[in-house]
């Protein structure tokens, strides 16, 4: 059997939405980077899926191509010693002059194959179109694609569409190069129902495998689908496909946690976004993992599946999970060892594939709309790519165990409780999967140490550590006081930390002016005393600073390179701060961020302000003086995701956007439903603050946007609140 190889690939899709083409390679910059070949090939893929797509080399005229970037592109990637996997259509309908139903859909494309392979008659691994089936369902069956057409007739057309561009393309690629190997992806899951849906599941079931066995020549008289696609007038279609089948040479899976369905009759159970129906029936369609109990087999399950079916080489050929760091980890750990034990039972599974290496934008939109970035195994929020976490798990992959990050030791949300959001719903499985101890139970673990147990951040660390299945210690000052070295070393060496956060100090601005030196000692004195005992051995930290520590004169947002020229004492003990840690040995990141907001914790502006609203009182904030608010729960995830990766130096952390206190507070009320008339505006300098404030200090970031909106946070904020403080809202 050959080596189980590491392939990866960016996120290339180009779909049309109306008359708009998305470009993915576009939007992750992939596309004016040459340098991220170089990121590739340090990572040591061996192969990567790569676009060469119809809709970017021949987008208006099939006489006209533009080789000049894949020229280039591939000439690096070969001299970089990397095989090229070449993608020819990624969920894409063609460019304009075709279309997925138009009857020139396979003919073009296979002459852009024709093209491809006349140009590059070295490549040997190809993938005329991605995810066939699942394409032909965005565009045809669900509308969200270009041609937005909802028919099931339709949908088998455009599959066929498909299934026919594939086969053609690959006759013509095969007449250049007779060696070439066709590698077929897919998105490959399997739906679960409730009894009342089981002839809904069944056709699911069958449905999902038909790209394939298109290909293979197994949609035949007998076939679970022949009579329905025969009864659509497609008979002499699949019998031409049937007598020259062109069976793949690698199966590609593309499984992703969303993959799995599960189908109930039980309205009621669900949210309404999650009611749909086939015409006869009314369901819910949601995830299975997030209702069957035992969960679903998975990767696992479906890897089996297509290996009983086809018996046929195959290749995990997208791994990826938008999400926090260390379950992006976990994912894609979990992938390669389910490849590698799979192989042990003899299923012949090629490679695993690292999928979105440079992130993807707008996925949580299914690419309907901007949408969200989501990081992959580089971060490109930044002027450059910056390598996450996963990067460096990807670089230790080998035959033996997993390797990486002491995260890695918990479980992936998929794997606790937290995964069930709806009320679970049995799953018949062997007596063992019921009965079996969960992994995340119970482990010696080597946790990240926060300070700072009675404070806003330090709590808030603690929690997403909770959550996200990160074991942690959590420090008060009686446990380890920043004004005892002894103290701080006998911590350490108790708990072997993998990282150290310093969440605690001095958080009083106007009582820092009359106690400068308590300040000073928590602030400058204790956080550097810490960061000196974690530098000698070798342990990384995070440190936090403030907007504070800038004058406030700029007329722009500050980026991390300005320089600092704080007001007040609160800032100057920051400032020293800074200046310490970073001039030490080692790894230690610090973190300038402003405005808290929380609905887990009274002490701030937000809830202060809907305190008094909701007495019918008024409450009076400065319009003159404008700044960033942060909101603590997206500030922890970020602050962990960062370090994890082992991210150092300055980083600014916000939700963005510029705004006065008194805007700020009239948004928070609007969205809590409070009305915002009760927010008084009035100038800074008549709230008695004593530290003197600067005017206008936003915090933008010049080395990556790693949190959300404004307008997301304060909404996520006011829907906390009405589940914990009801009397506010």
């Amino acid at each position: 059997m050959h080596d189980l190889e590491l392939w990866g690939g960016p996120e290339c899709t180009v779909n049309r939405v109306g008359d708009r083409y998305r470009d993915q390679i576009v939007a992750s910059g992939h596309h004016e980077r040459a340098s991220d070949i170089s990121l590739m090939a340090d990572v040591g893929f061996a192969a990567v899926r790569y676009p060469l797509l119809w809709e970017r080399i021949a987008p208006y005229n099939p006489d006209e191509s533009d080789w000049s970037w894949t020229d280039a592109q591939l000439d690096l990637l070969r001299s970089r010693d990397i095989r090229v996997i070449a993608g020819l259509i990624h969920h894409g309908s063609g460019p304009v002059y075709t279309d997925i139903l138009s009857d020139d859909f396979a003919p073009g494309l296979a002459r852009h194959a024709r093209n491809v392979a006349e140009r590059y008659p070295w490549i040997e691994d190809w993938t005329p179109v991605n995810e066939p089936v699942t394409t032909a369902r965005f565009c045809a069956l669900y509308g969200l694609w270009y041609p937005h057409v909802r028919d099931e007739a339709l949908f088998w057309r455009a599959l066929l569409n498909q299934i026919d561009g594939v086969r053609m393309a690959m006759e013509e690629v095969r007449r250049v190069n007779p060696a070439a190997r066709l590698v077929q992806t897919d998105d490959l899951g399997r739906t679960y129902a409730t009894a009342a849906l089981r002839e809904q599941a069944a056709f699911d079931n069958s449905r999902r495998w038909m790209g394939w066995d298109l290909l293979c020549g197994m949609v035949v008289p007998g076939h679970a689908l022949w009579r329905r696609l025969c009864s659509f007038g497609l008979e002499a279609r699949l019998r031409a496909i049937a007598e020259a089948p062109c069976p793949p040479d690698v199966i590609g899976i593309n499984h992703y946690l969303t993959s799995d369905r599960f189908l109930d009759h039980r309205l009621q159970r669900y949210p309404a976004h999650k009611h749909g129906g086939n015409g006869r029936q009314r369901f819910a369609d949601t995830e299975a993992v997030r209702v069957l109990d035992p969960p679903p087999p998975g990767l696992r399950g479906v890897t089996l599946e297509a290996w009983d079916r086809y018996q046929l080489p195959l290749a995990i050929t997208e791994v990826h999970n938008g999400c926090t760091r260390e379950d992006q980890l976990r994912w894609t750990a979990e992938a390669w060892e389910t490849a590698r034990d799979l192989r042990q039972e003899g299923v012949d599974i090629r490679a695993v594939t690292s999928w979105s290496l440079f992130g993807s934008h707008g996925w949580n939109t299914l690419l309907t709309a901007e949408g969200r970035y989501e990081a992959g195994s580089f971060d490109v929020s930044g002027p450059a790519p910056r390598p996450t976490a996963v990067a460096g798990l990807l670089r230790g992959l080998g035959d033996g165990p997993v390797v990486g990050h002491p995260v890695l030791e918990g479980a992936g949300w998929w794997r606790r409780p937290i995964r069930l959001l709806h009320l679970p719903a049995p799953r018949p499985a062997p007596i063992r999967e019921h009965l079996s101890a969960p992994s995340w139970a119970a482990r010696t673990r080597r946790p990240l140490m926060i300070l700072g147990a009675t404070g806003t951040l330090g709590r808030a660390i603690a929690a997403a550590c909770r959550h996200r299945d990160i074991a942690h210690v959590l420090t008060a000052r009686d446990q380890l006081d920043l004004e005892s070295p002894g103290g701080i070393a006998c911590a350490l060496d108790a708990h072997q930390p993998w990282c150290v956060v310093n969440a605690a100090g001095w958080v009083r601005v106007d009582e820092a002016e009359a106690h400068a030196d308590a300040c000073y000692a928590a602030n400058a004195a204790g956080a550097l005393r810490l960061a000196e005992a974690c530098a000698a051995r070798g342990i990384p930290t995070v440190s936090f600073s403030s907007d504070l520590v800038f004058d406030g004169q700029a007329e722009r947002p500050y980026q991390e390179s300005d320089a600092a020229i704080p007001l007040n004492v609160y800032g100057r003990s920051k400032r020293e701060a800074e200046e310490a840690i970073l001039a030490l040995s080692g790894s230690h990141l610090i973190v300038r961020t402003a405005a808290f907001f929380s609905a887990m914790d009274p002490h701030n502006f937000a809830v202060h302000a809907l305190q008094a609203l909701a007495l019918g009182n008024s409450f009076s904030a400065a319009d003159d003086h404008v700044v960033s608010p942060t909101f603590v729960p997206e500030l922890a995830d970020a602050v962990l995701d960062l370090a994890i990766d082992g991210a150092d130096g300055l980083w600014h952390l916000t939700n963005g956007e510029p705004v006065s206190w008194a805007a700020f507070g009239r948004r928070l009320a609007d969205a809590c439903g409070v009305g915002s008339e009760g927010i008084e505006s009035v100038p800074g300098a008549s709230l008695d603050w004593v530290a003197p404030r600067p005017p206008y200090v936003p915090l933008t970031s010049e080395k990556g946007r790693l949190m959300g909106s404004l307008d997301d946070a304060i909404a996520h904020f006011a829907h906390l609140l009405r589940e914990t403080r009801p009397d506010l809202v």
